[in-house]
């Protein structure tokens, strides 16, 4: 966790350094009441005892406790800001370093985590530092000083407050020993319940359509009451501090008075240097008394912390992991000027996920090449790796043998950003962001260009989008959960034509469309983009059989290559999956 800090910026320590002086005048100035209470116990009880010096010594207390009340207002502005651009900073940097993570870390920490550690975790920290970093510094400033000033006062007073420290302190360290791997185990109990969560509203039609809320609902109460048990063990476990806390106090304050009371009763009965003496021992106990509870005080701030602590540092930790995690794919860093724009080549390539087995390859010795302008087409069973091959080319992963080459230049080799601005992407899931329609169509481009905006509109058959009340100004849910799934699958179209990449990719995307709606897509495409290099993803043969080239992909391996026809009569998997969908007279 400690190394979280080095993310603070330098008017972050500046602020932190003035608020750990102002710490220490409050300490000093609280620690100054005690003397002059003293000095009220001893004029008071004096024969000659003048007004002006009560009014003197209750002014300067009234002043000290002014004082250390400013002092700790100000002090907490500063750490409240402190705190805020903390963990602003600490959200930027995991938002930044999750954008860069490939699918390997992605599984590594799963997606509920993730966002539980850029939202609640961090919270965590930020709470610490606003309510935590005061107490860490002002409770042992506070308790080394008053011992200091008590310990020259009495060696009974010293020792009594010294053993009701060491109660305290054992009472704590059981405690924390207890509930630090329950806070642990809090944080992720608290990513199980985010995923279950995000699984029901996210799937809460397929659940209803199943009649299964009973079974979603036992789901979610198992990991509700794993979380719960374990916060009310923590919370019980916390709950003895105070307790323990008031009986060492109150006991503390029995045990002063006590010595008190025997310290005057040893002092002669008779004189008037026996009544000073009086006097000057019930002054130190007023005085005294007031510094035993300044101790206890402070270690009543140290439990505190001790509460929030284990938490914070269960946090820190998950942060500090994402931090710590390094992306699989290293950006090339060479910025390329190609002429040939819109090759792809992939020589002897072998992909294997990071998760599988040594010998468990989704894609084997994989060779083909694309020139500019042609249109290639992948087919192949569901699980065949069709959309794993497709992810090589913009390095959403990276071989694991062999390479892959656009435009002449290992993809490896490339700034990641010139890379992708090669190459466009329709996925297999629509994937629309809560905005605009015109906002999702435009998305990821710097510029809007209302006629080519309403061409690719044109193009992938979205002219629904026209008839809507605000047209392409019409709002579009979180998930698009607003449109249906052909109407979110042409929006995802319109937006990768209109990034007008030298590659595109449309993966199974035209699977949600009826199949005039994906005929004139193909058409339109064909007809205006035909410099481009294109290649579809696609299970439907009457989709692809146009293509320049196609390849058929059975277990991760080309088992066939070439023109529709082609395939018609030298791959039988091919002509499987053909006459399964076309009768011969079609094909």
């Amino acid at each position: 966790m400690f190394s979280l800090f080095k993310n603070l910026k330098k008017q972050d320590w500046i602020l932190l350094i003035i608020s750990l002086g102002l710490i220490v005048v409050q300490v000093w100035l609280e620690l100054k009441m005690p003397d002059y209470t003293a000095n009220l116990t001893k004029i008071v009880q004096s024969e000659n005892a003048a007004m002006s010096e009560v009014w003197k010594n209750g002014g300067l207390m009234l002043a000290c406790a002014a004082g250390s009340l400013l002092s700790a207002i100000i002090c907490a502005i500063l750490i409240s800001r402190v705190a805020s651009s903390f963990s602003r900073t600490l959200r930027k940097k995991l938002f930044n370093k999750i954008s860069d993570f490939s699918d390997t870390e992605m599984k590594k920490f799963s997606v509920p985590s993730l966002i539980t550690r850029t939202t609640n975790d961090v919270m965590q920290i930020q709470n610490f530092m606003a309510m935590g970093v005061q107490l860490i510094f002002k409770a042992p400033i506070m308790a080394i000083w008053a011992i200091c000033k008590i310990s020259a006062t009495n060696i009974m007073w010293t020792s009594a407050v010294l053993i009701s420290v060491v109660i305290v302190v054992v009472c704590v360290g059981i405690i924390v020993g207890l509930c630090l791997p329950r806070f642990k185990k809090i944080q992720k109990l608290t990513d199980d319940i985010n995923n279950v969560t995000r699984e029901n509203v996210s799937g809460v039609r397929v659940v209803r359509a199943f009649n299964a809320e009973q079974y979603q609902e036992e789901k979610f109460e198992k990991v509700n009451d794993n979380i719960t048990n374990n916060n009310l063990f923590t919370a019980r476990a916390t709950s003895f501090l105070m307790p323990v806390m008031m009986l060492v106090m109150n006991g503390l304050m029995l045990a002063i008075y006590w010595i008190g009371a025997l310290l005057v009763n040893d002092i002669a009965l008779t004189g008037e240097a026996a009544v000073l003496e009086r006097v000057e021992v019930i002054g130190n106990m007023a005085a005294f008394t007031q510094y035993a509870m300044q101790v206890i005080m402070a270690f009543m701030m140290l439990i505190l912390i001790f509460i929030i602590l284990p938490r914070t540092l269960v946090s820190g930790r998950r942060i500090a992991e994402v931090l710590r995690t390094n992306p699989s794919i290293k950006n090339g860093g060479m910025k390329y000027s190609t002429a040939n724009s819109g090759e792809i080549e992939f020589r002897n390539v072998s992909f294997r996920y990071s998760d599988s087995g040594e010998n468990e390859m989704a894609l084997s010795n994989i060779s083909f090449k694309v020139g500019k302008g042609e249109t290639l087409a992948i087919i192949g069973a569901t699980g065949s790796s069709k959309t794993t091959l497709i992810n090589l080319i913009p390095r959403f992963n990276d071989v694991t043998e062999g390479e892959v080459f656009v435009d002449g230049v290992n993809v490896k080799d490339y700034d990641e950003k010139d890379l992708r601005a090669k190459v466009s992407i329709a996925s297999q899931k629509a994937v629309l962001f809560k905005g605009t329609v015109k906002e999702n169509i435009t998305y990821g481009t710097n510029t809007l260009d209302e006629e080519r905006m309403n061409k690719v509109i044109d193009i992938s058959q979205s002219n629904f989008i026209k008839n809507l009340e605000k047209g392409v100004e019409s709002e579009v849910a979180q998930g698009g959960t607003n449109f249906s799934g052909g109407q979110k699958q042409r929006i995802s179209i319109a937006r990768t034509l209109y990034k007008d990449s030298e590659i595109m990719i449309f993966d199974d995307t035209f699977s949600a469309l009826d199949y005039k709606t994906d005929m004139l897509v193909r058409k339109g495409i064909k007809q205006n983009l035909n410099d481009k290099t294109v290649i579809i993803v696609a299970q439907r043969v009457g989709t692809i059989k146009d293509a320049d080239k196609i390849l058929v992909l059975d277990d991760g391996k080309i088992v066939g290559e070439g023109t529709h026809q082609e395939l018609l009569e030298n791959c039988q998997i091919y002509k499987e999956i053909a006459l399964s969908q076309l009768s011969k007279e079609e094909l």
